[in-house]
């Protein structure tokens, strides 16, 4: 089928250079992955990924993460591993 319809859509100019750097690593063009996108959400008649809102505990967590406070750091996997009992 011929490509003839057209999208517009604003977003940030920031992140549409930021975003297409990331589609030419994957070596696409914008265009294809939009197409790709719209066949994923075609084929899984809904978005291609799980969209939620977060609860509080999770919007606090990521608060203290942005602001870099109460992290944990580990000098390998296996203390990671330990640290969580796994």
């Amino acid at each position: 089928m011929r490509k003839s319809a057209m999208i517009r859509a604003r977003v940030e100019p920031d992140l549409k250079a930021d975003v297409e750097k990331i589609f030419k690593g994957l070596g696409l063009t914008t265009t294809e992955a939009i197409t790709l996108f719209y066949h994923q959400v075609k084929s899984k008649k809904g978005l291609p990924f799980k969209v939620k809102i977060p609860n509080e505990t999770t919007l606090e967590t990521a608060k203290k993460t942005n602001e870099g406070n109460e992290l944990n750091e580990y000098n390998n996997l296996d203390e990671f591993a330990k640290k969580m009992g796994i």
